[in-house]
């Protein structure tokens, strides 16, 4: 689905003028303070669709783009535009604000295009500088950043300065709430990719948690995770579903993987050297070298090492290749779940590059 950010203009993009609130000349245009340079790093890094709503109208006309621009309006557009930010829709409402009409914010009577089930509206941001900004976030059901200078307790950030505001938006835009149920388990997982190591995990399985807890601190996640499996016939389900649950909502959280490293790459614990490298590719496969010698570790069977790491593949999308060398099976299998989690950090940071790392243009 696609995701937007709402902006709201004068107060929020540009200065409001104290005079008649309207930027009526070109010489009362003035943008805030790296505002321009943030909505470019949001473009470059994100999947965002970019929509300007306001009920002032001293810039321009309700119609986009088809409309004739006052002059102050269309030059702040072309200096967006030459720095690679667009707009695909600007709404302007020109009723009074006494009128009270659904096409006034906080109503959302011109933005009925995007109520459709093709819009994340849940992972959608609004930017404003009022109080009706952040009531409009709420009447869509979205996020709200707020920069006015009243109390608001509502919103969800609340920031004067656009460099915060744009790590606010990347950090929070690979956040997920993922739920796989069927007749064998049902799984409820919370996960955040750029998270501070909270973690919070109950499969059933003692083993399996403490493996998962490494995956997940090593990886630098967020993660809760609770699953509900049929162990009463055996592990299987509660392991193959885990580890599909797993993967599939890191996919999601990565969407379309724009600006991240792709790859990762081992680690050694005591006796054990593991080897883990990774690419997510968005081409499943797995390559598995390993070999153990005792039927379980823990309360998790060794035949379902592979298994699990399978499934985490077919999920999350990724080539995943495991070598694993080592005399104690308990440290074989804890030092592949620690690698797993540092090749996933690697895999998923910012590499600083603009674009997908990809010579196709799609993953």
């Amino acid at each position: 689905m696609k995701k937007v950010i709402f902006f709201d203009r004068d107060g929020t993009l540009i200065w409001e003028p104290d005079d008649n609130f309207q930027i009526d000349r070109l010489d009362k245009l003035r943008f805030l303070p790296k505002v321009i340079s943030s909505l470019k790093k949001l473009a470059d890094f994100s999947d965002f669709q970019f929509v300007i709503i306001t009920n002032q109208d001293g810039l321009g006309t309700a119609s986009f783009p088809e409309a004739d621009f006052w002059p102050a309006q269309k030059l702040m557009l072309d200096i967006f535009a030459s720095e690679g930010v667009s707009f695909s829709d600007i709404f302007i409402d020109r009723s009074f604000a006494e009128q009270k009409l659904t096409t006034r914010k906080p109503g959302t009577g011109l933005l009925t295009k995007y109520l459709s089930p093709e819009f994340d509206l849940v992972n959608s941001w609004v930017i404003g500088d009022r109080l009706t900004d952040v009531e409009l976030a709420k009447n869509l059901g979205s996020k709200s950043i707020y920069m006015g200078s009243e109390s608001c307790s509502e919103a969800t950030f609340i920031s004067n300065d656009w460099s915060q505001i744009t790590n606010f938006i990347l950090a929070s835009g690979r956040v997920i709430n993922y739920q796989r149920n069927t007749k064998e388990t049902k799984i409820n997982l919370s996960l955040n990719l750029d998270g501070q190591g909270q973690i919070q995990i109950k499969t059933g399985l003692s083993f399996f948690d403490h493996m998962l807890q490494q995956l997940a601190f090593h990886a630098g996640f967020d993660l809760v995770l609770n699953v509900a499996g049929d162990l009463e016939i055996d592990e299987h389900h509660t392991i193959e579903d885990t580890a599909l649950a797993l993967g599939e909502a890191i996919s999601q959280a990565l969407g379309s993987k724009r600006g991240i490293n792709r790859y990762g790459f081992t680690l050694p614990m005591d006796d054990a050297l593991v080897q883990v490298a990774l690419d997510f590719s968005g081409r499943p496969w797995l390559v598995w070298q390993a070999e153990f010698k005792r039927e379980k570790v823990g309360d998790m069977p060794t035949e379902m090492f592979p298994h699990f790491f399978k499934s985490f593949s077919d999920s999350a999308k990724c080539n995943l290749s495991i070598k694993i060398e080592g005399d104690n099976e308990h440290h074989k299998i804890e030092a592949t779940f620690k690698a797993l989690g540092k090749v996933i950090r690697q895999a998923v940071a910012s590499s600083g590059q603009v674009g997908l790392p990809s010579t196709k243009g799609t993953l």
